[in-house]
């Protein structure tokens, strides 16, 4: 798949210099004191789209929840900052987003976290409205959720306990544009998108005097690679962060589709559905999973590697973890994360064929019918993927809902959550900060490896904490392969290495549409940040980082 202060108008920074706002005159006052917005500015997302428009509105409104009790005031804020070429310092983009901002807070002891989902292409509401915003979406996961109407509820796992809350959408998604004579295009690549997404970080800084706060970034799916590289850019220009969390990781893209990492999902999955051979059924899912990570870096591995000579124990042993018969894994030569020539998986495609269901590939839990035209739909094209099916819904209607009728922000542009042209365009070549290109195929194809930059900014910033959550029904991006990807990341100290933590959770790629498993990674996330804010010497050194170079 990947998924805003209190202030507004024209930006105080001296290096842009904006037109009368474009939507003035549809900004009235309103009775409860918030602030709505009319946005008349068309925002295409085509990749040679533009905008000229360069002002910076929002829509305000004001609102409270209790979290663990305490009641919590805070300020909505949905609308555009504009971001500016590093060196000519012209506007360069409008980047739309929304906070949500505590009132009455301190800046160097109140943190903020910018969030994003992945794609790339996607925006950020997925995980805005899914995870740890103040208002989420109810859904029926792991089934479907059926048609409206919809609600929205007051969310108790918030993190804006902890945390102000900067959700982005990356350019060419929501309503986030290049500015004339840029175009979405140019912004459609690894680095450039980092850069934008650092330009906009830095804009944000300045705007709310927020540049002594505690930084963290939270990142999705690509959106794990774009924290890695983001990491590393914004250290080097000066902002150091105190934390990233990286929900279901894809750290390395020549290990997609690697058997060894995605054997242990595939085995969550035949557990989950009861399909397993192993006698008697393990009733600790997280112990189970690290058993057959053990066979998997082992004896599967060794069997892989014979193929087409096999060890018949060996094979017995995979059918009975993954509840594929002996003969379909032969056929398969062993290979559990095979996919056939319509890029259909053949594992997910094949567990309950005699049920005629095929398991969601985002989520091993959501299962649809896998006859007549369900069976022709490639479920790699995201949408209609059994998971994103049982959740699209009651995204795009709440989505709407909440943005026009509660966060008081229209347009007459179409709200793009999800941009197939920016995954089209996108350039994912990458120099890591090792100077190495270390993605390329056996055709000489760039595959992104950010892993690098991530350890290269944790040896930097020594005091950087990192969250690593992963959903153990997630075949997308497998959780042991980003075990593996970070245990074989270039981080060679050991002291380096313990603020690197990494959690499992029974639920998909979007950890947080399961109830529990969202409650557990606030719960994880909780103890990140109290270790993270809470050492004066470790926020020290992040500060004095931070003062070394020039903003």
């Amino acid at each position: 798949m990947t998924n805003t202060e209190s202030a507004s108008g024209s930006p105080q920074s001296s290096h842009n210099s904006h037109a009368a706002p474009a939507g003035a005159a549809a900004k009235a006052a309103h009775p409860s004191g918030n602030q709505p917005f009319f946005d008349p500015v068309a925002y295409g997302n085509g990749p040679n789209d533009s905008v000229t428009d360069t002002t910076e509105n929002a829509a305000i409104t004001k609102h409270s929840i209790v979290i663990g009790g305490r009641k919590i005031a805070y300020t909505a804020t949905a609308g555009h900052l504009v971001t500016v070429d590093s060196s000519s310092s012209q506007p360069n983009a409008k980047m739309f987003y929304v906070a949500f901002t505590e009132d009455n807070q301190t800046e160097e002891t109140r943190p903020v976290t910018f969030f994003y989902n992945g794609g790339p292409g996607s925006s950020s509401v997925f995980v805005l409205l899914g995870s740890f915003a103040p208002r989420r979406i109810k859904t029926a996961m792991p089934s479907f959720t059926p048609p409206a109407p919809y609600s929205l509820e007051d969310n108790p796992d918030s993190l804006l306990d902890k945390s102000d809350l900067v959700f982005i959408n990356p350019i060419g998604t929501g309503y986030s544009a290049a500015i004339a004579p840029n175009k979405n295009r140019d912004f459609w690549g690894v680095d450039q998108d980092a850069t934008s997404i650092k330009q906009f970080i830095k804009r944000f800084l300045t705007k709310n005097n927020r540049w002594n706060s505690p930084k963290f970034l939270y990142g999705e799916s690509y959106g794990t690679a774009r924290s890695c590289v983001l990491a590393y850019m914004l250290h080097e220009d000066g902002v150091d962060l105190n934390g990233v969390t990286l929900q279901s990781s894809i750290l390395d893209y020549t290990q997609s589709g690697n058997p060894v990492g995605a054997l242990p999902t595939a085995a969550a999955d035949a557990w989950y559905h009861k399909k397993l051979g192993v006698a008697p059924t393990p009733t600790d899912l997280g112990a189970f999973a690290e058993e057959v990570a053990q066979f998997s870096r082992t004896d599967y591995l060794a069997a892989l590697r014979k193929v087409p000579a096999t060890d018949n124990a060996t094979v017995e042993k995979l059918s009975e973890y993954t509840g594929i018969d002996k003969a379909t894994l032969l056929a398969w030569s062993l290979d559990i994360a095979a996919y056939d020539s319509r890029g259909n998986s053949l594992f997910l495609t094949t567990l309950l064929k005699s049920k005629g269901l095929a398991l969601g590939e985002y989520d091993g839990r959501v299962t649809a019918v896998d006859t007549g035209i369900a069976g022709k739909i490639d479920p790699n094209s995201g949408g209609n993927d059994p998971t994103m099916t049982a959740v699209t819904g009651v995204y795009t209607t709440m989505w709407n809902v909440y943005l026009n009728e509660q966060l008081l922000y229209t347009s007459n542009s179409s709200f793009t959550d999800l941009n197939d042209q920016a995954f089209q365009y996108w350039d994912f070549s990458h120099i890591d900060p090792t100077g190495a290109q270390k993605g390329v195929d056996a055709k000489g194809n760039v595959i992104l490896y950010t892993a690098g930059d991530l350890a290269a900014v944790m040896a930097l910033n020594v005091d950087l904490k990192v969250l690593s959550a992963n959903g153990f029904y997630d075949f997308v991006t497998p959780f042991y392969q980003t075990v593996i990807d970070l245990q074989q990341m270039p981080l060679v100290s050991p002291q380096v290495r313990q603020n690197l933590s990494a959690r499992f959770y029974p639920s998909g790629h979007m950890v947080y549409l399961d109830g529990g498993s969202r409650t557990a990674l606030k719960a994880d996330l909780t103890k990140m940040y109290d270790a993270a804010v809470s050492n004066p010497a470790a926020l020290s050194r992040i500060r004095d980082l931070q003062a070394r170079r020039p903003s």
